[in-house]
């Protein structure tokens, strides 16, 4: 099967000025720019072809170490000179909007989610911020072969999870009132969640409101599940772990049952594999996913 890669030519080099305040570890944008993982916000600035970081005392010889950028400041450093003789240290946006000036930005191209207190206090200092309609950074569409194998793994690993779910399941025997029962205890969602969510853990992931919704439960989006599970009850499976080196997501739902389904059951399961099928034959590069969406709504 071809891979879909990355044109070289459709990535941004139109020159213009691009801004990211953000903790890299919950921002895929800044992920992405600076290949550098962080827990707290910090300062990207790309200006006439040169990335720029702005990292904390904490951060910053890592970040040389580790990041993909061309020059590093500490912020200790700027903040230092905003804060004079006061004894208070000054906020964060006027940080940022004295490093700016001082590299002389006028304007800049921020995220549609750039906060707003930080954009307020660059308008006060004649800074134009503009927001993106649409992705950031545009490359991230096409993704390279490199990182079709990091979701390839991050899928592996979810995979994993479900793999674990499906063994303890299996295993589990209905006991009274046809709750099921595993090594001698009611299997809860509880109990099913942590085995699933520690196998990710083991293999290199990190669990994320993993869902274990039976029964009634499985038909409220989302619900997390709990208390006892059931036999012979519809049970939704929906694992969705983060790769702990890479940062890709893996995603994948599974509706199981232990016991014998019965006719409603089974016209259910009919019904959802119509849909999949359906979706399998229209999938095709370029189509709107949302006709896809309407077409098996239609279905239903």
């Amino acid at each position: 099967m071809k891979t879909k890669t990355r044109n070289p030519k459709s990535e941004i080099r139109d020159g213009q000025t691009r801004l990211i305040v953000a903790a890299s570890e919950t921002d895929p944008d800044m992920l992405y720019a600076t290949k550098f993982w962080a827990p707290d916000p910090f300062i990207f600035l790309q200006r006439n072809g040169k990335r720029t970081l702005v990292l904390s005392d904490l951060e910053i010889d890592r970040g040389r170490k580790q990041a993909k950028a061309d020059e590093f400041f500490m912020f200790s450093q700027f903040e230092r000179e905003v804060q004079g003789k006061s004894k208070k240290a000054p906020p964060y946006e006027k940080v940022l909007a004295h490093f700016l000036k001082k590299r002389g930005v006028r304007s800049a191209i921020v995220p549609a989610n750039f906060p707003l207190r930080y954009a307020e206090e660059l308008a006060a200092n004649r800074i134009r911020v503009r927001a993106t309609d649409g992705l950031f950074w545009p490359e991230r569409e096409a993704k390279s072969e490199k990182e079709v194998e990091m979701m390839e793994q991050a899928l592996r690993i979810t995979e994993k999870g479900l793999k674990r779910a499906i063994e303890v399941l299996k295993e589990s025997k209905p006991g009274s009132g046809k709750r099921l029962r595993w090594r001698g205890r009611t299997l809860t969602s509880e109990m099913l969640r942590a085995e699933i969510d520690s196998t990710i853990l083991r293999a290199g992931g990190v669990p994320l409101g993993t869902i274990v919704a039976g029964g009634d439960q499985a038909c409220d989006p989302h619900e997390r599940g709990f208390g006892p599970l059931y036999a012979d009850s519809l049970i939704i499976l929906d694992v969705f772990p983060r790769d702990a080196k890479t940062g890709y997501f893996g995603d994948m739902t599974r509706t199981v049952l232990r016991g014998r389904a019965s006719d409603a059951q089974r016209r259910l399961w009919d019904a959802v594999k119509a849909g999949q099928a359906l979706a399998l034959r229209r999938i095709k590069a370029g189509v709107d996913g949302m006709t896809i969406h309407k077409a098996i709504q239609e279905l239903f």
